[in-house]
This record gives C-alpha cells, structure tokens and sequence, in this order.
C-alpha cells in the first residue's frame, strides 16, 4: 500500500491510542500469572495480536474477542511447549520476552520461535546465553545469533553478565527470573532505553515481586515467586503520539492531544521536552498536551533513551533553523530497519542536507521538495516521512504503507481528523 501526501495545517483534538510496549508486557504478565486478568483498553494492532496469538500458543487462555477488553487466564508458570513453532510476525519485543516466558517450560521441553524477514536480521544472541548461563538451553537455529530460535527449559536461576544494546533483552530476565526455581543475578554491562526496564519494573512492583535494583547495573532476583491476575488500563502511547506531536510543531495551528500520563515511565515523553527546547509552543495540562506550530532552531539531542523517536525528530530537524545533532543511538541501527541510514538516503532524496554518523545524524535543513519515498516496511519510517511530506508543497508517495499496522493501525484516520492531506492507496 502506499501514502499519498500533501501539504497540511493541522488543528483539532486526538485521542492517543494505547501503548504497544505497556500491553505486550500486560498480555505477558497475565499470562504467565495464576488465576485471571483483564486487560482493559488494548492497542489493537499486528504486534499486540502477535503477543497474545504467542502466549496463547504457551498455554494461556486468551479472549481478544472484546477490544475494550482482553480476558486471560494465565498459566502460572506451566508453560506448555507448542507442537508447532511460534511464529512473532514483526514483534521484536513480543520474540525477546516470549524466549524468556519459554525457558520456564519443565526440564527439556523444546520451544521454537522465528519471525518476519525483518526480525530475523535482528540479533538476540546476549538474551539467549543468558537464558542459558541461568539454566536453560538457548540457541540461534542457523547459529547466527538471531531467529529462528529454539529454547529448552527449565530456568533455574543462577548468575549472568548481559550487554543490553536493546533493553528488551533485560526486560525478558526481569519477568520470567521470578519464576525461576532458584535466584538470579544478573550483571549489566550496558544498557541502552533504561526507560523501557523502568517499565518492566513497574510492573514487577505492581506484582509484589521482590528484586533489588544498584543503579539499573545489578539485579538480583528471588526465584520461586509468582504473578497473580490483575485488572489494568493500557496508558495512552507517548511513541505514537511523538508523531502528532512533531506534526504540531511544524504545521499545527492548534492540536491538542488527549490521554497522556506524564507519570508514566514511557521514555519517549522527552519528546516534549526535545521540542521544547526546539523551541516549540506546547502547553501541558493534567490529561492532554496542546501543540502549536513555531519556527524552530536545530539543536543537540542525546536519543539513546528514546530511539524509536529518531524518524519523527530527524523529519522535524528538516525545518529548523540551523543544523541539529542526533547521537548517542547507534541501536537504531538494529530496528525493523536501519533507521539512521534509511532516515539519511529519504531526507537527502527530498533535498535536506544530512550526514551519516555512526550513532545518529546531523539534519543541516534544506528546501525540502515533494517525491517518493520508501517507507522500508518500517512503520516508525512511513509515518515520520508522512509529516515531513506535510511541511512541503506538492504532493508525496510513500511506499509499503502498510508497516503502520504494526503500531498504528488508525494513523491515517486520525491525521485526517485534524486536518492532514494525507490518503491510504
């Protein structure tokens, strides 16, 4: 499918949708847990539907007929290996926890997982040998450190040392480690996106699991702990409202949107803050934010904590004035694509100066035109060209549109409710 684009202004209000990252952790959580949970308000989308079409395959009992609403019965601990192999579609953070949740499958139970094109160009080799140092079996299938994966339980706690180039991989041990027979320590040596373990951590809390933090380098872990069922709201998603808000910023006369919990521990909030600095108008009040379009100045901005925002904020560097810096976020490399080169070949395609560094980009701005442009199958990257082809005049294609469905299925429809030029073809 592609995006055809053309010059907006943007005013109205949004609802956000829900966050992917908080309802994977939920389906994961519930489902690993003793007695029942219901999940209330769900992003609907092909990553959240993977995670719970994988736990379901793990034996948990899960009713995704009410989108309001998910029903799981959980499996408490029991995971039942599958006959087949477990298919994650493009979830990279289902994949990750899900290989956790599996190593605590009983003594010598084999559970295969792979993935779309994309996830299998994405490595996990750190997370497997650290399942396998805490006592389980956990290899790459085409020992190339990446999926297809097959994991062998049974965890049993233990002692690892884990280089967190994505924090998913430490948001695995986080959850399945309670469930372990034995403690386990485990030793970060780096950890890009700390924000996302907070995350995960929040949940352990809500939970009651008992754990001590040293400064996010150290974690030890009581084994033979458990989950119980909950009844939770899934939090508005700070990540796909990066888009709107970047939107707001270069075109937006007046947008306002609703949902937001600056409470939470979603890294990509700094997305405000990075416009802020920017020197956009943005007005925040107790449950919605309200954007209005400024000219901005270019700027430098450490994004390793946020680097799924990197596609919004290199579009919205295009029209600051003065050049902007991007570093410290060489991860975004390992994404569903390489979103730095990518970012750098799209930008330059439309006539904006950019330079490729090894861990982000310097966006110096340009007289940006109107052309088509690949989306990579990268749902992060059709959206965040879609804003850029809004600043401009003429109109833009972009290419394999149907990547939003990822994350965001009703991007479209909500960018046309504020105003946006902007059609699925």
């Amino acid at each position: 499918m592609q995006l055809k684009v053309g010059k907006s202004r943007l005013k109205g209000s949004v609802s956000v949708p829900a966050s992917k990252s908080y309802t994977i952790r939920a389906v994961a959580v519930a489902s690993l847990a003793k007695g029942q949970s219901r999940i209330i308000n769900p992003l609907i989308s092909s990553d959240s539907i993977s995670a719970a079409a994988c736990y379901k395959a793990l034996g948990a009992d899960i009713d995704t007929t009410d989108k309001t609403c998910w029903k799981v019965t959980g499996t408490g601990g029991d995971i039942k290996p599958p006959a087949d192999i477990i298919d994650v579609g493009n979830s990279g953070t289902t994949l990750r926890i899900a290989a956790g949740s599996a190593a605590l499958a009983r003594d010598n139970n084999k559970i295969r997982f792979t993935g779309d094109e994309q996830i299998q160009s994405r490595p996990i080799k750190p997370l497997l040998d650290s399942l396998s140092d805490l006592g389980a079996k956990a290899v790459s299938i085409k020992d190339n450190g990446k999926a297809p994966i097959e994991i062998t339980g049974r965890l049993n706690g233990g002692q690892t040392t884990l280089e967190c180039v994505t924090s998913q991989y430490l948001s695995s041990l986080l959850l399945c480690c309670p469930l372990a027979a034995g403690d386990s320590e485990i030793n970060v040596t780096l950890l890009n996106e700390p924000d996302y373990v907070q995350m995960t951590l929040d949940w352990l809390d809500k939970q009651g699991i008992k754990y001590q933090n040293n400064k996010m380098k150290k974690f030890i872990i009581e084994g033979n702990q458990s989950y119980n069922g909950f009844e939770l709201p899934v939090p508005a998603d700070f990540s796909s409202a990066t888009f709107f808000l970047c939107a707001a910023a270069l075109m937006g006369d007046e947008v306002t949107l609703t949902g937001l919990d600056f409470n939470d521990s979603q890294p990509d909030k700094a997305v405000v803050d990075y416009l802020k600095a920017m020197g956009a108008d943005i007005e925040i009040d107790d449950n919605s934010v309200t954007v209005r379009s400024a000219q901005l100045k270019g700027i430098e901005i450490d994004m390793n904590r946020t680097p799924d925002a990197l596609p919004a904020m290199a579009v919205t560097a295009a029209f600051a004035q003065g050049p902007t810096k991007l570093y410290n976020v060489a991860q975004a490399r390992n994404k569903e694509t390489d979103r730095i080169r990518c970012m750098a070949q799209e930008l330059k395609k439309m006539g904006i100066v950019t330079e490729e560094l090894p861990d982000g980009l310097i966006i110096e701005g340009g007289k940006a035109k109107a052309c088509d442009l690949k989306g990579y199958s990268d749902h992060r990257i059709v959206m965040a060209l879609s804003i850029a082809a809004m600043a401009i005049e003429g109109t833009s294609v972009i290419d394999t549109a149907e990547a939003m469905n990822v994350t965001f299925p009703n991007y479209v429809e909500l960018m046309k409710i504020i105003g946006a030029n902007i059609e699925l073809q």
